[in-house]
């Protein structure tokens, strides 16, 4: 099987119309709830540690194993989708997600909220490609899916931010498992919904699924992101080396598998389109930007200017809500010239706002890390959003949720990337300027903590008297500033290098109405194949 890219044989389809954008909002709800998952949680851990009593281990795996397992399962869900039908994929995810939720909110020991936690993953791994796939075959015309897909971004991106804030206001009137349950009457909308405005979509050729390949997958993929997300916690330690150890051939075996296989879950071929993997790798340097530095944010609201997570959680939804028209603004941008540029543009504009940003001082105004965390947030969101929208319309549309889960695979190693990398780097800048800040006979427990981090040190500060505890927390807060200075350099190098490339390597990339001028890397003769058409399932 190799990879052509897109031509239709068929008669233009007509452009979407009001079922399909109201299909559009259905496909939504999801996004937001998966999204708002990850970062949920992290306000409700008091109010859960006090009740279930989970160990110091235990409170870690209930925190990760979301994300671990959605980030293992997404190739073999979205290579799953293709094959038994997208809608089909996507209401059965739905009911899990909507089943764990009710099992989590209800959870009576540590050990059943990481069952039902893990659950959700697997929920989530079904849902997050489905989506994407969906909107690839709902919206034919350019144009329109190009818009459809800007939403879906500008959705995805902004759940994370309002997950926080719908978590404090949850816990301030009720228990902490509300934040769990009010995922269920939106999964029960979307399985009403779903299957009135939805229509189904798969691929008839695509072959006997591949189980060993998504066994390799997982292998992979679980590991791997362990030993990055245990690099940026604990730094280099023998189980984040065994982790990598184990990743790293499972990796190269399930690419062996994939391109020896008879019904690969992926067709390599697909990577050789530059339009296809090119986006992946400017998706992966984007998240790799954005969770990195959205630690350190976070982290200035509440232990620099005191601020209770309620309130850095709502600050912190601003610059979200201000770069919401960046997506549809880049979409019509890219209408009016080549969108390398426009990718690029978003590289430049994401690198500003990181350069002005390091400009930051533990006595900055608020209004300065807001603009500038804005400018950057905005600049990133133009990137995503086309990025999708080109690795999408590039594939074609039986290999859609494949394609769709390559894209959030490399978003969730993106993420987990930045936070180790510049993670550690803002941690190894910090750690230097306390080097000589500690004051003498502070018990070496104490000193640790607060060498190790800012919220550490400002714990330590409570404890001593007078002006001691002013002065170690006045120098923790530079040496704060310090670390986000240097991270947020790297990230704006890495964005100045990203923009480089994306002009470099995108330049005259169709979609799929523009890609028959495209020639095929695998076959030059091959641009006047057509894909097979892709039969919708009623």
């Amino acid at each position: 099987m190799s990879f052509t890219p897109y031509t239709s044989s068929r008669a233009p389809e007509p452009p979407a119309g009001r079922r399909e954008w109201t299909a559009l909002g259905i496909l939504l709800l999801p996004c937001l709830l998966i999204s708002m998952d990850v970062s949920v949680l992290y306000f409700a851990v008091p109010f859960l540690t006090q009740e279930l009593k989970p160990s110091g281990v235990q409170q870690l795996w209930i925190l990760d194993v979301y994300g671990f397992v959605l980030a293992g399962l997404l190739i073999t869900m979205g290579a799953l989708g293709d094959r038994i039908g997208r809608r089909r994929l996507l209401l059965s995810g739905a009911l899990l997600f909507g089943l764990a939720s009710g099992l989590a909110a209800y959870a009576r020991s540590a050990e059943m909220l990481i069952a039902a936690r893990a659950l959700l993953g697997i929920g989530g791994a079904t849902l997050m490609p489905s989506t994407l796939a969906l909107i690839r075959n709902l919206f034919h015309d350019a144009g329109q899916r190009g818009k459809a897909i800007a939403i879906w971004s500008a959705a995805t991106m902004g759940g994370i931010a309002v997950g926080p804030v719908l978590s404090g206001v949850l816990l301030e009137h009720f228990w902490w498992g509300s934040v769990f349950l009010i995922n269920t009457p939106v999964m029960v909308l979307l399985l009403v919904c779903g299957p009135l405005l939805l229509p189904e979509f798969k691929n008839p050729a695509a072959g006997r699924f591949d189980l060993p390949g998504s066994l390799l997958s997982l292998l992979a993929m679980l590991p791997f992101v362990y030993g990055i997300k245990e690099i940026a916690r604990d730094g280099f330690t023998a189980r984040s080396v065994i982790a990598l150890v184990i990743g790293l051939p499972a990796a190269a075996a399930f690419v062996h598998r994939q391109r020896t296989a008879r019904h690969p879950m992926l067709d390599p071929e697909l990577f050789r389109h530059r339009g296809f993997s090119v986006s992946v790798l400017m998706n992966l340097l984007a998240m790799f930007a954005l969770v990195g530095c959205a630690v350190f944010f976070t982290q200035y609201l509440q232990s620099v200017r005191g601020m209770s997570p309620l309130e850095a959680a709502l600050w912190n939804l601003l610059p979200t809500l201000a770069v919401g028209g960046m997506a549809p603004l880049a979409a019509v941008l890219a209408r009016r010239m080549d969108r390398a540029y426009v990718i690029g543009l978003g590289f430049v504009i994401a690198a500003g706002g990181f350069a002005w940003l390091s400009g930051l001082e533990p006595g900055s105004a608020l209004w300065y890390v807001l603009v500038a965390s804005a400018v950057y947030a905005g600049g990133l969101m133009m990137v995503v959003s086309l990025s999708n929208e080109l690795a999408i319309g590039v594939a074609p549309p039986e290999r859609a949720g494949s394609a769709s889960a390559v894209l959030e695979s490399g978003t969730e190693l993106g993420g987990a990337l930045g936070m180790a990398i510049l993670g550690s780097v803002g941690s190894a800048f910090y750690r230097s300027g306390m080097g000589d800040a500690l004051p003498a006979g502070l018990p070496p427990a104490a000193a640790d903590a607060a060498r190790e981090t800012l919220a550490g040190a400002a714990a330590v500060a409570g404890q001593l008297p007078g002006r001691a505890g002013e002065a170690l927390l006045t120098a923790a807060r530079a040496a704060f500033a310090d670390g986000l200075r240097a991270a947020v350099l790297g990230a704006a190098g890495v964005m100045v290098c990203a923009a480089v490339l994306a002009v470099a390597l995108l330049r005259a990339v169709r979609t799929a109405e523009g890609a028959e001028n495209e020639t095929a890397v695998s076959d030059p003769a091959a641009t006047t194949v057509t894909s097979a058409p892709e039969a919708p399932v009623s």
